[in-house]
């Protein structure tokens, strides 16, 4: 019995002193890289990497590496290379994650198509090239709720057909009108400030490319990939 309680003892002992030296490592790299970068963003999270002696230091979304000293900054790709995995991929892709509830769907125009059960919310600038391919594509696709969000990031031009499309009564039929056969929206006008709150969420959560895919898992997949890969990303979502 005193044996089994001097084991928890010293476990317990082991573990605030590990819990000690980590807070007081991680104080370290905060104080030195703030004194001596004074233009670095705020760290957010300092965190050990799986390679001895190396730190995950976070900055909002952005991600870079340090030693246990905050002597030297690291900015690239952490691979494990014994499984063949890019480490700070996998975390970007974490980090950049939207949870589909967060999304403004009041901002969007939707098609659903069979039972509409499986859901995909699409970014795409209408003078996209990449957009109009994955659009045609995207025709294949059944029993799916598509949430369009009209993300004019390539100019002016753009601008003024994503706010024709937004203010037209069948947002839908005009939007594949002009992405499928070609044929240019008709100049209306409305109040169309949704589509300034589009781009301001997609600044604000990194969305620098169209088109940009995100599913119901929050997860997000960027540019026209094949349909068999947007599958099977639908089918693994329980």
């Amino acid at each position: 019995m005193k044996s089994a309680l001097s084991k928890l003892t010293l476990m317990a002992v082991t573990a605030v002193l590990s819990l000690g030296s980590a807070m007081a490592q991680e104080a370290t790299i905060r104080k030195n890289l703030s004194e001596r970068l004074p233009n670095l963003p705020k760290i957010d999270e300092v965190s050990k990497t799986p390679m001895n002696g190396l730190f995950e230091i976070r900055m909002g979304n952005e991600v870079m590496y340090s030693d246990a000293e905050g002597h030297f900054l690291i900015q690239g790709a952490l691979i494990d290379v014994r499984q063949r995995r890019n480490l700070t991929e996998e975390r970007m892709d974490k980090l950049s994650a939207i949870p589909f509830d967060q999304l403004p769907l009041k901002n969007a125009f939707t098609q659903v198509r069979g039972n509409g059960k499986r859901k995909l919310a699409v970014f795409a600038d209408p003078n996209c090239g990449f957009c109009k391919r994955f659009e045609k594509d995207l025709q294949k696709l059944d029993n799916v709720t598509i949430y369009h969000f009209l993300y004019p990031i390539l100019g002016e031009d753009s601008r003024t057909k994503s706010k024709n499309i937004w203010c037209a009564k069948d947002k839908a039929k005009v939007w594949n009108d002009w992405m499928i056969s070609g044929t240019l929206p008709p100049t209306l006008h409305c109040d169309a400030s949704a589509i300034e709150a589009i781009v301001a969420f997609g600044q604000k959560n990194r969305i620098t490319g169209t088109p940009l895919l995100l599913f119901a898992d929050g997860s997000r997949v960027p540019g026209a990939v094949p349909m068999a890969q947007v599958e099977k990303i639908l089918a693994d979502i329980k």
